[in-house]
């Protein structure tokens, strides 16, 4: 079985219970549309967490938030898997992390995958010391992949699954008292606007904004469990 939720930001006491209610094994699949937050802390204490995850009986599928560091830059191995290219260690065999721009099968359907977004809490994280990253936005190099990929498969795609949702989207509900959204850098979802305009697919899946509603053939989640179909 394949599963999706949105951020987890390191706490999985939610997808424990999950996989206590479904009787899931490691060969079923729980995607996680970004800030999953294994990846946040250097060294041991994020070691200490994926030893955890790994006595969880289910495969973690995590596409690349805005709470955590990129898995390429933190030695990890690229393999094959699903007919897309993933980050992995041997030794936590049901962590998986995407990459930008490939495109794998689950649960019969082809999805490609779009990390990635703004912090919006940049400031205070740099004020207090805390884990940012300046390449937490997809680069004009990963932006070429994706479009390279998508023009591959005819601009036509079952899924897709993203961090962030295209800018026509946005929950402004959800935005942060106090934030000025003149300040925030939308250009991640000004550029998945052009993505959906373009392109034919039958369901979208984001995070990022913590909520869980539909919008056309978006669906945001963050509390939700859903089946993948």
């Amino acid at each position: 079985m394949f599963y999706i939720t949105g951020d987890t930001h390191r706490d999985f006491r939610r997808t424990a219970a999950f996989c206590d209610t479904v009787q899931s094994t490691a060969d079923d699949v729980l995607i996680i549309a970004g800030d999953a937050g294994i990846n946040y802390f250097p060294g041991e204490k994020d070691r200490a967490l994926k030893s955890l995850l790994a006595e969880l009986p289910i495969t973690l599928f995590c596409v690349h938030g805005n709470h955590e560091q990129r898995p390429e830059r933190l030695g990890y191995t690229e393999k094959q898997w699903n007919g897309g290219a993933v980050y992995w260690e041997p030794e936590f065999p049901n962590l998986l992390f995407a990459k930008d721009g490939e495109v794998y099968g689950m649960g019969g359907k082809r999805c490609i995958v779009i990390g990635g977004a703004y912090s919006v809490d940049k400031p205070v994280r740099l004020v207090q010391g805390w884990g940012w990253w300046p390449d937490e936005q997809p680069s004009p190099e990963i932006r070429e992949r994706v479009e390279r990929r998508l023009g591959a498969e005819n601009w036509a795609v079952d899924i897709v699954l993203s961090h962030t949702c295209p800018l026509k989207y946005e929950p402004r509900e959800m935005f942060i008292s106090g934030v000025n959204q003149a300040d925030v850098d939308k250009s991640t979802e000004q550029w998945l606007d052009g993505i959906e305009d373009r392109l034919t697919y039958d369901r979208w899946f984001c995070g990022h904004y913590h909520t869980d509603k539909t919008i056309d053939k978006l669906r945001f989640l963050y509390n939700d469990f859903l089946e993948f179909v």
